[in-house]
C-alpha cells in the first residue's frame, strides 16, 4: 500500500444467481477490503457481450478511493471474485459469471503490463461499461483518449445510430 488515496473507477458485472445481491455483495466487500466507496451507479440490465448466453447481465460502475497500488487492487478484486464463486478469469473467451470486477480507471495512470492494462482497453466500445460510468463520472477525462466519460458515451450513441 502507498500513503495516498487514488480515485479508482471499477466496472461490475454479473449474469448468474441473484444478480442484484452479487453486485451489492461485491460493493460491500470492496468497501470492506479496498477503500472508501464514494459512489455506485444504477444497475443496468444488458445483453451478453462477446458470447451467447440465455442470461442477461446486471452491470454497474463504482467509484472508490484506495491506498492500494494497481496490481494490489487487481489481486484484491480477483480475490473478491473468487470469494463470490468465480472459478476462472476470462482467457479471451467470455463465459457466464457470478461476478466480474474490472479496473476501468486508476487516477490518470496509464499502465500496460501483461496482467493489467489501465485504462481498460475496451471500455469505450462497451455500452454496459460507459452508461453506468458516465452516470457517476460524467466529467472524468480518459487519460489516453482525452475525452470525458459523458462525451465517450455520446460518441458511442452516435456511432450506434450511424450503424443502423
Amino acid at each position: 500500500m502507498n500513503n495516498f488515496l487514488m480515485d479508482v473507477y471499477l466496472g461490475l458485472g454479473t449474469n448468474m444467481g441473484n444478480k442484484r445481491k452479487n453486485l451489492l455483495t461485491a460493493a460491500a466487500l470492496l468497501a470492506e477490503r479496498a477503500g472508501d466507496v464514494l459512489a455506485i451507479s444504477s444497475f443496468y440490465e444488458t445483453e451478453p457481450w462477446g458470447f451467447r448466453s440465455k442470461n442477461t447481465f446486471l452491470n454497474a460502475a463504482l467509484f472508490l478511493q484506495t491506498e492500494f497500488s494497481p496490481v494490489e487492487l487487481l489481486d484484491l478484486t480477483q480475490g473478491i471474485e473468487k470469494d463470490l464463486g468465480r472459478t476462472e478469469k476470462s482467457d479471451g473467451t467470455y463465459k457466464d459469471r457470478t461476478i466480474d470486477i474490472d479496473i476501468l480507471l486508476y487516477g490518470n495512470a496509464i499502465i500496460r503490463k501483461e496482467r493489467l492494462v489501465i485504462p481498460h482497453p475496451l471500455m469505450q466500445v462497451r455500452r454496459f461499461v460507459m452508461e453506468p460510468l458516465a452516470e457517476i463520472a460524467p466529467f472524468v477525462i480518459h487519460p489516453v483518449l482525452g475525452k470525458s466519460m459523458k462525451d465517450m458515451l455520446e460518441n458511442l450513441n452516435n456511432d450506434e445510430h450511424e450503424q443502423k
